[in-house]
């Protein structure tokens, strides 16, 4: 049989999903897929591997290969390497991403590109999925990842043939279906630069032309969304109601769940499986930032850290871990019909008979664990199915209409309604199990479909020159509507839990601290370093810096703005760059953060310029007219910035809001750098490109 290598790099499990339905498949065209992740290197040698390689990786972060490709990244961006190192090579390579973020795919794209660098040859075009709006390249989801892998077995076939009769390959083969992806591949000889504007350029005319295309495709696959406005996540209407459909292979079960008699053993989150150190931490103090009508709420957290060895630069980040809803576990197991075995230990065997190639356990779920440690700390039970959970749940609903309404979601005709009933709606494996009554998962599958609780980010709000000892962080609670079968809004799962922590010891928006005999017993959470920092300040304090930080965005630049005090305290006559800010809010009186704090850096000469934009106030002060939004006050200081940026060896931080803020400010920065230097967009784009290469321009963007 004809043997590939296939390697993923996933965040949160798709890359890995996506790597095993190729796996599967490849055995029923003849062919023998080697698979492994990037991280198990032990098992792999692409210096000396002759079959093909099959590669497809996500993305995450800021425009970041998954943490589990970190490793090879690093290794393959060596400069001292060859141009001939990988040109023994033949690849083909799907990435993951979510073009609403700046960086679409660019996970995928900094493999690709090394490799090519590197000499290794494409035998398939590189596909890039979406999983905006269901749009990939102009097309859904599904409609690019299946005719990829449909198109593969040609391709491979075809490389096959060609290595038999001693051919080299010169060129690609693309997919064989009308709906395959196509991408026009980075010459080598093109600049990094180049490749840089290419991930940087938002293209209104591609957005335009997505939005078409999305709607031909949803039009042709069903009128159901647009006809029916009463379908819901339970019930649809014809068309789709009456179709025949396209529903995706059954996923081969592997998991045997067994449950055990407890023990009565403690059970820590050091148990949970982590590559990083973690430290067990007293909350110290919590204060409310915004005011009680505000439309969101958000909190500042201290960390005791006095006592831990851990350490940060203002503008890191760190991990909070933080476990599920009790109330929402304990429904869980409650529809499961486990609650009276919540304190039963779970021990997973791989079935003798299953037929999925490769299957192992899965390394985040502790061996002998309890139930109740299991969904709490080790699954992310408010992941949105996929529609392999959802095809894998048909096979456990004894209800005819409740199967055929899950074979529909999971359908390739019902793609529009999985869409919005399923992941816009952010439903979870509970809000489909109250949902269809009918369905009873065994607990073994459950197990096989929930990715691992991932611990979440925060950024530093403080430095340790101006705190020591403590750590500060900031996050507004997040709320959300309940997924379509209950009618409570859910909080975040992290968020919540931290508010709901902290309310014994929260404080208003006062620096005063509470009355003796008020102190309540501190609070622990556990938290981690991320590994991944370079949000810094400049080495060169002289160097001048814009922030743009709106909302909890400006978090690090409280701690850019503490440090830099402390520098300039320490070093009287030293030279300090000018200190930009472009903070905003809806409202001056409700949510404008740190007001006090940036008063005294401004009035203590550490913030230069303090420009603050309220988007949902009338009027601000005595301007001519509103200032909305941090970008409207970037291009009404438009001489300044490109000054600052291209005359003075300037570095701008944007923090916050990807999708939005993160893509309008770049925006901003291309309108302000073509209007000051008078030259087209395109190379406006190229200055920002170099300004990023030059590491002049960072974001920290989620």
């Amino acid at each position: 049989m004809r043997r590939f290598l296939l390697l993923y790099a996933t965040q949160q499990g798709q890359a890995k999903a996506i790597a095993e339905e190729i796996c599967e498949k490849a055995v029923t065209h003849g062919f023998s897929a080697d698979l492994h992740c990037f991280s198990e290197s032990d098992k792999y040698d692409l210096k000396t591997e002759t079959a093909p390689l099959v590669v497809v990786v996500s993305t995450t972060g800021n425009g970041d290969p998954p943490d589990t490709a970190r490793k090879f990244v690093k290794a393959i961006q060596d400069r001292s390497l060859p141009a001939d190192f990988f040109a023994h090579l033949r690849y083909g390579l799907l990435g993951l991403g979510d073009s609403e973020y700046t960086y679409f795919c660019n996970g995928g794209k900094i493999i690709d590109k090394r490799l090519q660098e590197l000499g290794a040859q494409r035998f398939y075009d590189t596909g890039h999925a979406d999983d905006c709006v269901g749009v990939v390249l102009d097309l859904g989801l599904e409609l690019v990842v299946e005719p990829w892998i449909d198109g593969l077995w040609a391709a491979l076939t075809k490389h096959f043939t060609s290595v038999g009769g001693k051919e080299e390959m010169s060129g690609t083969l693309t997919a064989a279906s009308d709906a395959s992806p196509r991408t026009d591949p980075v010459a080598l000889e093109l600049l990094h630069v180049e490749s840089q504007v290419e991930l940087l350029r938002l293209d209104d005319s591609r957005k335009k032309d997505s939005e078409v295309l999305e709607q031909s495709a949803v039009n042709k696959e069903s009128s159901a969304l647009a006809a029916d406005f009463e379908s819901s996540l339970t019930r649809s209407g014809p068309p789709l109601s009456q179709a025949s459909l396209n529903i995706p292979a059954l996923p081969p079960e592997y998991l045997q769940a067994c449950l055990q008699e407890p023990l009565g053993q403690e059970e820590s989150q050091a148990s949970v499986t982590s590559v990083d150190p973690i430290f067990h931490v007293p909350i110290s103090k919590a204060v409310q930032l915004t005011t009680n009508d505000a439309i969101k709420t958000t909190l500042l957290v201290e960390l005791d850290i006095s006592k831990t060895n851990f350490s940060y630069q203002p503008g890191d980040a760190f991990n909070v871990i933080c476990p599920n809803s009790d109330s929402e576990v304990q429904d869980l197991v409650q529809r499961l019909q486990l609650a009276d075995r919540l304190e039963h230990r779970v021990f997973l065997k791989i079935k003798a008979d299953t037929k999925k190639k490769g299957a192992a356990l899965p390394q985040h779920v502790p061996e002998g664990c309890s139930l109740r440690f299991l969904f709490t700390w080790c699954l992310e039970i408010r992941a949105v199915p996929k529609k392999a959970f959802l095809r894998a749940l048909v096979d456990h609903t004894s209800d005819g209409a409740e199967r055929r309404r899950l074979q529909e979601l999971c359908s390739r005709q019902g793609a529009p309604d999985y869409n919005r009933l399923v992941r816009d709606a952010r439903a979870c494996v509970l809000g489909l199990l109250r949902a269809f009554p009918s369905c009873r998962p065994p607990l073994g599958l459950l197990l096989e479909h929930l990715p691992k609780l991932q611990p979440r980010p925060y950024s530093c709000a403080s430095s340790s020159l101006f705190h020591p000892g403590k750590l500060h962080f900031i996050f507004n609670v997040v709320e959300f509507p309940s997924d379509s079968t209950a009618g409570v809004p859910r909080r975040g799962v992290c968020t919540g839990w931290l508010a709901t922590l902290v309310e014994s010891i929260l404080q208003p928006n006062t620096r005063a601290p509470p009355a003796d005999g008020e102190e309540a017993l501190a609070p622990q959470i556990t938290i981690s370093p991320r590994t991944t920092n370079f949000f810094h300040l400049p080495n060169d304090p002289s160097a001048p810096v814009i922030m743009v930080g709106p909302g909890a965005g400006v978090a690090p630049f409280i701690g850019f703005l503490q440090h830099r005090e402390k520098l300039q305290e320490q070093r009287p006559g030293g030279r300090f760059g000018a200190m930009w800010l472009f903070f905003g809010c809806r409202h001056k009186d409700r949510d404008y953060l740190f007001r006090e704090e940036l008063r005294h850096f401004l009035k203590c000469g550490i913030l230069t310029h303090l420009k603050v934009s309220f988007s949902r106030d009338a009027r601000v002060g005595e301007e001519e007219a509103p200032v909305k939004y941090v970008q409207d006050h970037i291009q009404r200081h438009s001489k300044q910035v490109a000054r600052v940026l291209l005359h003075e060896n300037g570095y701008i931080y944007v923090c916050g809001d990807a999708k939005n803020m993160a893509k309008d400010v770049n925006d901003a920065l291309v309108e302000v750098i073509s209007k000051e230097v008078g030259v087209e967009k395109l190379e406006a784009m190229r200055t920002l490109a170099t300004l990023k290469e030059e590491k002049r321009y960072l974001q920290d963007i989620w």
